[in-house]
């Protein structure tokens, strides 16, 4: 699965999902560090990429339609995780096919010990 990495997440999240055979881009290596949202979500349309992120922002269905995305994964974690606990939250879902399957064209809100999906699966 390919997806970009919101600049909002430390650089290990990236490495992670290279090493589980992700295609992955971070938004500071490619010139998208400072980019506003909407710049950040059309790269990962137009790369047919999901987009990892920490910001609530693209929890807006109505500026980030789930339908009109390869999908939407936003982290909900505390504000000082450490890039350790984020990288082990993300490994845990990312590990799982159902999820992996489940993410396209939904916002994935991903926390600590479980995931909501919206639409809803199923």
């Amino acid at each position: 699965m390919r997806f970009l990495i919101d600049a909002n997440l430390p650089r290990l999240t990236a490495a992670l999902l290279r090493s589980l055979g992700h295609q992955v881009e971070f938004a500071r290596d490619i010139g998208l560090a400072a980019a506003p949202d909407q710049d950040i979500a059309a790269h990962a349309k137009r790369t047919d990429a999901v987009l990892l992120t920490r910001d609530l922002d693209f929890s807006n269905i109505r500026q980030y339609p789930p339908q009109d995305h390869p999908g939407l994964v936003i982290l909900r974690m505390p504000d000082d995780a450490k890039a350790a606990a984020i990288g082990e939250v993300v490994a845990r879902f990312v590990r799982q096919r159902t999820f992996l399957d489940a993410v396209k064209g939904r916002i994935a809100i991903v926390e600590v010990d479980r995931v909501r999906f919206r639409p809803p699966v199923g």
